[in-house]
């Protein structure tokens, strides 16, 4: 019988290597408990009550879920006592999350969507968890604000999500490769199930949100185009199309056979410079595509490279494949 590997002893490895911190692989610990009480309240939906709107907004004026708000509460309990947090932001909340006066604080920030995809939960489809982490470049006694969280997502020193699906998957890099890890729910610990996960550089598969069609556009209109046309198109070979409507589950699929998700900037969304978030989904899904050897781009340049401005920011996203990403953005730069 192979040796299962934890994802305890995976973070030690990682420690005794030299890429993580002892308080790093703390932190990612305190994650990952904090991910399996997200996934058992999940797993209950209507025995526990907790499916329906829970009657709020978020800061970016959306109508929050039930399990919005507890999800965000478990990770906000979880990880405000630990002493390896300067402060947390979630794409919840307006502002920067504070440690609680009386504890302890390290040195780094963590970002968080609590529940990605949280509108397909009253229909028990895949949503997830989603998080990065930055060092802290406030002085140690100073709170940090803001501006702290504002670093380029080639700043991060690790990013992760969790998928709440038929089993529940933790996704995690710390700068070496992309590993996922399956929560074997009877012992209680998630195990080393995909090592060094890799994004086929070529693919017949697209993730888009086809009803935004008539406001792509058109280098977007023109990618989608060739692919539509199939065998008898200038790319000379069927592609289809997949659409979750939730960024883990399609982010995931691709992570796991190939394919090219896309959030292009349109008629809709130019306003306010995108759909996805930043600093909550678009960074740590870049970072990563990225160490699985794939690629994540605007459209115009490298997400990772993107200088945030604020902390809720909205950005365009076409990641996936290598080959395809770099089609899609070639046809942006013309």
């Amino acid at each position: 019988m192979l040796q299962r590997i934890s994802l305890t002893q995976f973070l030690i490895g990682e420690q005794r290597a030299g890429r993580v911190s002892a308080d790093l692989r703390l932190l990612l610990e305190v994650v990952a408990r904090a991910v399996k009480a997200i996934s058992v309240t999940i797993s209950k939906g209507a025995l526990a009550g907790v499916l329906g709107e829970a009657g709020t907004e978020n800061v970016q004026g959306e109508a929050q879920k039930k399990l919005d708000v507890i999800a965000n509460e478990i990770l906000l309990q979880a990880n405000e006592w630990g002493g390896h947090l300067a402060a947390m932001a979630s794409e919840e909340v307006e502002n920067v999350c504070q440690i609680p006066f009386d504890y302890p604080k390290g040195g780094y920030l963590l970002l968080f969507d609590p529940l990605d995809g949280s509108s397909n939960i009253d229909v028990n489809v895949t949503v997830g968890t989603i998080f990065s982490v930055l060092k802290n470049p406030a002085k140690k006694d100073a709170d940090p604000v803001e501006a702290d969280f504002l670093q380029p997502g080639r700043e991060q020193v690790a990013a992760g999500y969790a998928a709440y699906g038929p089993s529940t998957q933790l996704v995690l890099t710390v700068g070496k490769g992309t590993h996922a890890f399956t929560l074997d729910r009877e012992m209680g610990f998630f195990v080393l199930t995909h090592p060094y996960m890799t994004v086929p550089d070529e693919t017949r598969e697209y993730a888009i949100n086809a009803s935004n069609e008539r406001y792509w556009e058109a280098p977007v209109q023109r990618y989608i185009s060739e692919l539509r046309q199939g065998k008898e198109g200038p790319r000379g070979a069927d592609f289809n199309m997949r659409w979750i409507a939730s960024m883990v589950a399609d982010v995931h699929r691709v992570l796991t056979r190939g394919g090219i998700f896309m959030y292009p900037l349109d008629e809709k969304t130019r306003a306010k410079g995108g759909k996805l978030r930043l600093m909550y989904e678009a960074n740590p899904m870049a970072m990563l595509i990225e160490q699985a050897g794939g690629a994540a781009t605007t459209g115009r340049q490298r997400i990772l490279d993107v200088q945030p401005q604020k902390l809720h920011q909205r950005v365009p996203v076409i990641l996936g494949s290598r080959a395809e990403v770099e089609r899609v953005t070639s046809y942006h730069n013309v």
